[in-house]
């Protein structure tokens, strides 16, 4: 009994995005169906889902559709969690969509999401505070909440996440909130990136400069300068500009807004034979995430199928389940 009360309570919940799976939905190898078995397999009980991906006709979305999604729920005893929206700014090729276009989009997402019982929208990152602050009553009306993504190059107190952060204290919505991607976190360069470029003619030599140098906390700018010395091949320089769209921000910085954090996108590239992730120390975020008290879902994001499809078979079920796994034994 005592050993009972010494152990760490939670309730962080385990989910799969859909999206982990878009290699193998996209070749045909997997249907609607096959995803959401497999994301049962991992004992994961989520379900995130984008409409743009996987519901034909979206956003048209039939009574069919609807009526076999909630049977799929519950034949495999899944909960639908999250939609990931999209506002296309730049669905014209001359102009920007407008303010009133751009709040029927996500009007629409807002009922969609409803419609599959989702309770949570992932709001793209360029989103602006506008049109968040717009969609709040729409949101408590429906009862969707909407979680502007934090992605990297953004971190939660960037200007731009600030602006958001205002519009939330403003409005005062329980229905505006957060959504981090866990790649705001990645604090060694990703290998499957370094290798990618190697294959695609960059000198290992830059590589591994890269790799080091941004363990050690170089800045962007300092990364680049210094490939410059040594190479003005623009596949080298290429390899070194990426280091502007990855950032690590220490975990602990997610406490200071743990009461929006609605849910998690569990970005990951590769997760090893050991079931730890090579980039991202998952440990020390989901410390973090037990210390805030979060109650939402940890949602597998698989991204590394980019990187590796040049050369590879993409496993993306494997490499869910090796995340999957990696959590459970973090959770328990």
């Amino acid at each position: 009994m005592k050993e009972d009360k010494l152990k760490t309570t939670h309730q962080i919940k385990r989910g799969v995005s859909l999206y982990s799976y878009q290699e193998e939905f996209f070749t045909g190898k997997m249907n609607l169906e096959d995803c959401i078995a497999a994301v049962a397999k991992t004992g994961a009980t989520g379900i995130e889902i984008i409409g743009e991906q996987m519901v034909k006709g979206f956003p048209v979305v039939t009574d069919a559709f609807v009526d076999n999604w909630f049977g799929l729920m519950d034949k495999y005893g899944m909960t639908p969690v999250a939609h990931d929206m999209f506002i296309d700014y730049k669905r014209y090729k001359h102009r920007l969509l407008t303010e009133e276009e751009q709040r029927a989009s996500l009007l629409r997402d807002i009922q969609f999401a409803n419609k599959l019982g989702c309770k949570i929208i992932r709001i793209i990152a360029n989103t602006t505070p506008e049109l968040m602050e717009w969609g709040a009553p729409y949101a408590e009306e429906y009862d969707v909440k909407l979680a502007i993504e934090i992605h990297s190059p953004y971190h939660i107190h960037s200007s731009w996440m600030t602006r958001h952060w205002e519009v939330m204290e403003k409005t005062g919505s329980k229905y505006l909130g957060w959504l981090p991607d866990m790649g705001i976190f990645t604090k060694k360069f990703p290998r499957v990136q370094a290798e990618n470029f190697i294959r695609k003619g960059a000198d290992p030599k830059v590589a591994k400069l890269v790799s080091e140098l941004y363990e050690q906390g170089w800045r962007a700018e300092h990364i680049i300068y210094a490939v410059k010395q040594i190479s003005n091949k623009p596949i080298d320089l290429a390899l070194a500009e990426v280091t502007r769209m990855i950032i690590y921000d220490n975990p602990i910085s997610l406490t200071l807004h743990k009461d929006r954090i609605f849910h998690i996108h569990a970005k990951f590239l590769e997760m090893q034979d050991d079931y730890t992730e090579q980039s991202i120390p998952y440990a020390d975020v989901i410390e973090v995430l037990k210390e805030c008290n979060f109650s939402g879902y940890l949602s597998s994001e698989y991204e590394g199928n980019r990187h590796i499809q040049d050369a590879f078979e993409v496993d993306s079920v494997e490499q869910v389940r090796r995340q999957q796994e990696m959590f459970r034994r973090l959770l328990d």
